[in-house]
């Protein structure tokens, strides 16, 4: 038998295995060649239709359930890989149930996106060495924080209404709702652990990467730093990386509060 002729035959074994194997899904089966893609995800939300383009063009193909499946994906163990990273993906959110979500929860999912491609943290770096055009671009962090924030305004009616003083149970779930996306008390995440951020100045848990304004800001966090903080990030200090605010005052007492007993 010649040789060209017995890579001939390898080759198609290994072709056939690589299909075979890739019915199997050791991560999750992500559905990607048994879905119906009729109809578009997001159509008939109230996301602006320049963050909806952003979205659909960078993120949905891992974080919905209409993947745009290339042909690579049909052999194992490349198929494999790509579920895991989809199946995870979409557990973490998923785009084609974000009328499903909460407010609070669609607040919490955009101050992430936004924070992970800032960091450039998404889309994951595997997949943008091979779809090139989903590099986030300037315009896509415009867009993001565009739309992470235009949300988070409230009336001046809403703004005045402090009723009591902050109670640490009605913070505990403001930080459940609306924080946890990005914040741990006891882990670093998107942002630092938040265990002990009382009485702590600013930049100051050791493993944790700020940015350099934070570094140098030397805040130390109390009730008053902390209002501020959470009321307007860039209006205490410009140039940080903190997307989120909490619009509503008595909120933010509530949450201040339970930050202080959690310390």
């Amino acid at each position: 038998m010649s040789s060209a002729r017995s890579m001939v035959i390898v080759c198609t074994i290994g072709i056939a295995s690589s299909l075979l194997f890739a019915r199997a899904h050791p991560f999750g089966d992500a559905g990607l060649y048994a879905q119906s893609h009729s109809g578009s995800i997001l159509q008939h939300t109230d996301i602006p239709p320049d963050a909806r383009e952003t979205l659909l063009t960078k993120c949905a193909d891992c974080h919905s359930t209409q993947t745009r499946s290339p042909l690579y994906g049909r052999f194992a163990p490349v198929s494999w890989l790509m579920e895991r990273d989809i199946v995870e993906a979409r557990e973490a959110m998923n785009l084609s149930r974000w009328d499903s979500y909460s407010a609070e929860e669609q607040q919490a999912f955009k101050t992430k996106i936004l924070l992970e491609t800032k960091s450039h943290h998404m889309p994951l770096p595997q997949y943008r060495v091979i779809h090139w055009n989903t590099r986030i671009t300037e315009r896509d962090i415009n867009v993001l924080t565009q739309w992470a924030r235009q949300s988070q305004s409230i009336s001046v009616s809403q703004a005045a209404s402090v009723t009591t003083e902050g109670d640490a149970a009605r913070g505990k779930d403001v930080f459940e709702r609306r924080c946890t996306g990005c914040h741990s008390l006891d882990q670093n995440r998107e942002g630092p652990r938040l265990n002990g951020v009382f009485g702590r100045v600013s930049g100051s848990v050791s493993d944790f990467g700020y940015s350099t304004v934070i570094k140098q800001a030397h805040i130390t966090w109390n009730e008053t730093t902390l209002e501020k903080w959470l009321t307007d990030p860039d209006a205490l200090v410009p140039g940080n990386n903190m997307e989120f605010r909490v619009a509503k005052p008595q909120e933010r007492k509530d949450l201040v509060r339970f930050l202080e007993v959690s310390n």
